[in-house]
């Protein structure tokens, strides 16, 4: 194992293998062996591609020897978020009733990612179908935090943002349909960035909820977010979401001196936030006014609704999505049945866990009739008002801070037998999803030894004011070279 080559940026690993003073198959086989050593205390993966990555890392090795051009992602490491489709790999969305399925196709967003040069080295571990908070809702073993095992890494992308604290690859994807980037990589201190809805593909993504769902990535720092962005934005033929805009300039964006910033916060709905978690706020936004921006209030009135009406929207379209998995076309399907109902009921219940049935339920009760007006159109009249908020607060700043979450990572079992406790875990995070705007977390320092996140939300298809003002954020602080302790194999700190 060579843990120089594992702490590596995705910027410097591609900057080595551009000037040959690394080889792909090296820096592939370094990052293998960490995975290798830290990966049985954290459960961050639920498979590890070493064949497949090791012969593309030769492949491009022998490209770059023969005079090929390095892409803006030569062979840095990648783990995938496991609802992210890869042709002929297993894709189980963290759920056990599509145990055994291959999709025939590869999501847009990783293709573009090896088609720059990424190398995809394992699919990330999640809750199921990306419903939970924490990891734990897997159908197959919860994750841990790489900073303490007795805590949640937060989810539902918990796997990747683990994956990447834990130096297993200095870059992952997941998705986020209410801060299932954003929340694990405030717990796991690492950077994540939900862009604006349509500015990355969701071909290929399993749709959890349609209007709210979008692929992004997490790495530990600002600069390597913003390659990788360049790389997955972009209009999709095949997903008609697709915005049909420009890809910015985001490294640019990111090496711009600051001038004129205005951060607004709305104080009025900070209450409940823990009181550490509160100060490191405090702090961070200390040091965004002494590298020269300014702090002003802004209000956020409909805020304290954004969580009932995530609730509402995403159940809704989670129940019309899920439908599809019954036991007919592909996935589990419950052995012995007599009939296509008993087919129906007895796959689904086998196949799906707990959380999922619980939001299906929800789902279908809302959009049942005599209800749909009451909770669906209600909550879609909410969205729209939450929309509005942002708008006018965007009138006076260029960027919305809070706190990611109002705790730092809870333990493992906490919040289980409690879901509203632990959906309210979401409730700055769920806004940017409802209306559609894009979402920075930044690591801001510590709150009894765990990591706490820095939330920017920005105009819609404004990343570069976000990924600027985290570039700004993240050379006044050091925040972002924290890293955990060492796991023991053992799953306790070493």
């Amino acid at each position: 194992m060579s843990p120089v080559l594992t702490d590596l940026t995705a910027a410097e690993i591609r900057r080595r293998v551009a000037s040959r003073e690394a080889s792909c198959e090296e820096l592939i086989r370094a990052h293998l062996d960490r995975l290798a050593a830290v990966e049985p205390a954290i459960g961050a993966l639920l498979v590890t591609l070493e064949d497949r990555a090791l012969d593309r890392a030769r492949a491009q090795d022998r490209a770059l020897a023969a005079g090929a051009e390095a892409g803006p992602l030569a062979g840095v490491p990648v783990v995938v978020k496991d609802l992210l489709n890869i042709t002929g790999l297993a894709t189980t969305c963290g759920s056990r009733i599509l145990e055994g399925y291959r999709p025939p196709f590869t999501a847009t967003a990783v293709a573009r990612l090896e088609d720059a040069g990424a190398i995809v080295i394992g699919k990330a571990n999640m809750d199921e179908f990306a419903m939970g908070s924490s990891t734990e809702r897997s159908g197959f073993r919860p994750t841990r935090n790489p900073w303490d095992p007795t805590r949640v890494p937060g989810g539902s992308s918990g796997g990747s943002a683990a994956a990447v604290a834990a130096h297993m690859a200095p870059m992952a994807l997941g998705s986020d349909t209410g801060g299932s980037i954003r929340q694990p990589a405030a717990f796991c201190g690492v950077v994540g960035l939900k862009p604006s809805y349509g500015r990355v593909s969701r071909y290929g993504l399993v749709a959890f909820a349609s209007s709210l769902d979008q692929v992004g990535p997490l790495a530990r720092t600002v600069d390597d977010i913003a390659r990788v962005a360049t790389v997955l934005c972009g209009q999709d033929p095949r997903d008609s979401t697709s915005a049909a805009l420009d890809v910015p300039d985001f490294a640019a964006a990111v090496a711009r001196e600051p001038e004129g910033l205005r951060i607004g916060v709305p104080w009025a709905v900070l209450e409940g936030v823990e009181t550490e978690t509160l100060a490191r706020f405090r702090e961070a936004l200390g040091s965004l006014e002494a590298a020269g921006a300014s702090v002003v209030e802004v209000e956020l009135p409909h805020l304290p609704h954004a969580v009932a009406t995530y609730y509402i929207v995403a159940t809704a379209e989670a129940s019309s999505n899920l439908a599809r998995y019954d036991g007919v076309r592909y996935g589990h399907r419950a052995p012995g049945i007599i009939d296509l109902e008993e087919m129906y009921g007895r796959t689904r219940d086998e196949g799906f866990g707990p959380e999922v049935k619980r939001r299906v339920i929800l789902g279908t009760f809302v959009l049942s009739s005599g209800y749909y007006d009451a909770y669906y159109l209600r909550a879609q009249k909410v969205r729209t008002l939450i929309r509005r908020d942002f708008e006018r607060a965007f009138e006076s700043c260029d960027a919305v801070a809070t706190p990611t979450t109002p705790t730092a990572a809870f333990r493992m079992g906490e919040k289980t037998a409690d879901p509203l406790q632990m959906y309210l875990e979401d409730i700055f995070t769920v806004p940017a999803n409802l209306a559609g705007i894009p979402g920075l977390s930044l690591p801001c320092g510590l709150a009894g030894g765990l990591p706490v996140g820095l939330q920017l939300l920005g105009r819609p298809f404004d990343e570069e004011t976000l990924l600027h003002c985290g570039a700004v954020f993240q050379r006044v602080t050091r925040h972002h070279e924290l890293t955990p302790p060492e796991p023991s194999s053992t799953g306790q700190q070493a």
